[in-house]
């Protein structure tokens, strides 16, 4: 079992790779689900002897880019490809919640080389079916879900669903709310790989509260949860 770990800090990245992540997803901004990290950033975590794949979104909010939108997601992931990165996580969405198949072609193709996550676009798609055939379709090895839910947790059926429908041509990997407390069922969905923050809120007070230079939601990568969850997977 791979454990994958979110990161969008120095300090993060360095808590993932001491607890034991065999996988980093680096990105900036986790309380809105993850950004594009910086330059810097991916320069630092390609050092850092374990597998990194750079979150490729440019904002918050819905996957509907935008031409302008794709030409910068684009030119990240040549960022991502310079400093050395193994792969990079990305999606796209139509209108009308599916897939956009043209601009996942577009920036697959940009990518090429790389290694492909598809990310939790696929949690707002209308047909789980016709979103796994293109996602192996266009090359993607793996599929981050949370099963169409805020938590894994209450997403299991559809996890499960996403498992059948890929018959093993690329690995589904549950994210969202997962720790050692809950791994167990999510390993009894025979999936490979497991996706998780491992942090913990991080308080803020006084005039960096005050004056908005800290948002609610900040957390930081917990040395300890990573260590729990990689052992909670291997007994």
């Amino acid at each position: 079992m791979l454990i994958e770990v979110c990161v969008d800090s120095a300090a993060g990245l360095a808590a993932a790779v001491a607890g034991g992540a065999g996988r980093i997803e680096l990105c900036a901004a986790l309380e809105v689900g993850g950004l594009t990290p910086s330059a810097g950033l991916m320069q630092l975590a390609a050092g850092c002897g374990v597998p990194v794949f750079a979150m490729i979104r440019p904002r918050a909010g819905d996957f509907v880019y935008s031409a302008a939108e794709l030409a910068l997601m684009q030119a990240d992931i040549a960022q991502a490809r310079q400093a050395g990165l193994a792969g990079v996580v990305l999606g796209a969405s139509a209108t009308d919640g599916r897939l956009d198949g043209p601009a996942l072609h577009r920036l697959v193709t940009a990518a090429e080389g790389m290694g492909l996550t598809l990310h939790r676009a696929v949690d707002l798609v209308p047909d789980l079916a016709e979103a796994v055939e293109l996602a192996v379709e266009l090359g993607f090895a793996r599929i981050l879900s949370s099963g169409q839910a805020v938590r894994a947790e209450d997403g299991l059926a559809v996890l499960a669903r996403l498992v059948e429908l890929a018959v093993g041509r690329l690995s589904i990997m549950p994210g969202a709310g997962i720790s050692a407390a809950n791994a167990a069922r999510f390993v009894a969905l025979g999936v490979t790989e497991l996706h998780a923050s491992c942090s913990a809120p991080v308080p803020v007070q006084g005039a960096v509260a005050r004056l908005g230079f800290a948002g609610p939601g900040l957390r930081q990568t917990q040395v300890a949860a990573v260590q729990a969850l990689c052992a909670a997977v291997t007994h």
